[in-house]
């Protein structure tokens, strides 16, 4: 075998996760060093997306489109499992938790809503060649963050939107952008309100939580396999195990129904990270009965590993999705991606501010800074935000975020499909706008506590 640089097969990956690894250093070192870029508040895993976007852009690097489409693919995927695999608190669950998610999937669905509308006003009036679905990027990209807006992007230019890949991951950094600027501008506002002292802020890496190191009755670190290993193996098992069962599901619909393969097949691909977090809930299921059933006396995962090991996932998805913008493919784009980022940030704000003041009025601030750097950006940005104000965690804002992107997945389940059909047709198209606004209604009732008025009996 040839060891050389010749074999780029053989060092090609690690040649450019090095450089991905090296910018990420030089975020870290700015974002400590250079005042305005710490006081931005972006996250390192964005700023190092910048920077390699300028690189690749000028022509000083020459990253293939290809490494940074797996990475930004691969990268969601295996972030949701390791967070997916961990244990979780009982003291968490229930209604509060309902609710959290379903506070999430109604921003999704009042992003989209506002997103198609815009589009196909466009693609009705001034722009007739418009892909007129492309207003489902919001949501993806703001409520999502990179990762999926890559995804569906993807879908979408397969299916005829030339540059969809490019603009929904130019959305997702403009929301990168409104989280950071919008945040701190709020926050700084209320800081100044309450008569606190700004307080420098250290970045946040992925999705951080504040959890011990070590659970009662786990795997000791004495143990002939290391801790860090065994969670490593663990992630990738569940992403195997996710592989086999998305492959099962597509080659047994493909062999029943051809028709209706073509379309869910990609969704299933595309959205590989919801079945690895499904799988992984499954796995964390069963390792919790068989602790229960004494079949196991240990317990193998652990949250604060499963942690970085997703902080580091979603770290090189950001700064992989970002440097694959592709600037060449917005030409002629520039009009509805600049109404979408405006109006996705300002329908977020006033939204999701609403929303907290009614569902969590006890911690109304906090929960709102949290999920407004969330819903604009990803969960690392909102809890930069909230560190600014909460700093100790002492409200649970922080675990908001968390607990509800978990329960946001089972509310956020029907959007898949909408996702898939709303490009097949005109028709479809509207009746995904209408369906939109009836399942919001729904989710407001529900969080809300609305409830029908009862006729009154004759007395």
């Amino acid at each position: 075998m040839d060891y050389s640089a010749a074999n780029t097969g053989l060092w090609n990956a690690f040649v450019y996760l090095g450089v991905i690894a090296g910018l990420l250093l030089l975020g870290n070192a700015l974002n400590r060093k250079v005042r305005f870029v710490r006081n931005s508040l972006l996250p390192v895993s964005a700023l190092a997306g910048f920077l390699l976007l300028i690189l690749r852009n000028t022509g000083l690097m020459n990253i293939p489109m290809e490494i940074l489409e797996m990475i930004t693919y691969h990268g969601i995927a295996l972030g949701f499992i390791a967070l997916s695999l961990r244990t979780t608190k009982e003291a968490v669950s229930g209604s509060y938790a309902m609710k959290s998610g379903a506070l999430i999937v109604s921003t999704y669905l009042i992003q989209g809503v506002v997103g198609l509308v815009v589009t196909v006003l466009l693609g009705i009036t001034v722009m007739p060649g418009l892909f007129k679905a492309a207003g489902l990027l919001l949501p993806m990209a703001y409520g999502q963050g990179p990762g999926q807006a890559n995804n569906v992007g993807s879908s979408y230019e397969a299916l005829g939107f030339i540059g969809g890949r490019s603009f929904g991951l130019s959305l997702a950094a403009a929301g990168y952008l409104s989280a950071c600027l919008v945040g701190l501008w709020y926050t700084r506002r209320l800081m100044k309100r309450r008569g606190l002292d700004h307080r420098d802020v250290s970045a946040v890496s992925g999705s951080v939580t504040v959890d011990i190191f070590q659970d009662e009755n786990e795997v000791p670190l004495e143990e002939s396999i290391d801790r860090f290993s065994t969670q490593v193996a663990l992630v990738l098992v569940t992403y195997l195990a996710t592989f086999l069962v998305t492959l099962g599901i597509t080659t047994l619909v493909e062999r029943l129904a051809p028709g209706f393969a073509r379309t869910l097949s990609p969704l299933l691909w595309g959205f590989n990270f919801i079945t690895g977090s499904a799988v992984a809930i499954g796995f964390r299921s069963v390792l919790g009965k068989l602790r229960k059933k004494k079949i196991i006396n240990r317990q193998y995962q652990n949250n604060y590993l499963l942690n970085r090991i997703s902080g580091l996932a979603f770290d090189l998805m950001i700064v992989a999705g970002i440097a694959s913008i592709n600037m060449e493919d917005l030409s002629g784009l520039l009009a509805p991606f600049l109404i979408l980022a405006l109006l996705g940030a300002v329908v977020t704000y006033f939204f999701v501010r609403w929303m907290c003041r009614r569902l969590t009025p006890d911690f109304a601030e906090e929960s709102f800074v949290a999920m407004y750097g969330m819903l604009t950006g990803t969960i690392s940005s909102g809890i930069l935000l909230l560190r600014q104000i909460d700093p100790l965690y002492k409200t649970p804002a922080a675990d908001q975020l968390v607990i509800g992107s978990g329960t946001a997945i089972l509310f956020g389940a029907p959007m898949l499909l909408l996702i898939g059909f709303a490009p097949q047709s005109d028709l479809l198209l509207g009746l995904t706008i209408v369906l939109c606004v009836l399942y919001l209604a729904l989710l407001l009732a529900y969080m809300l506590g609305w409830r029908p008025k009862r006729a009154k009996k004759a007395v």
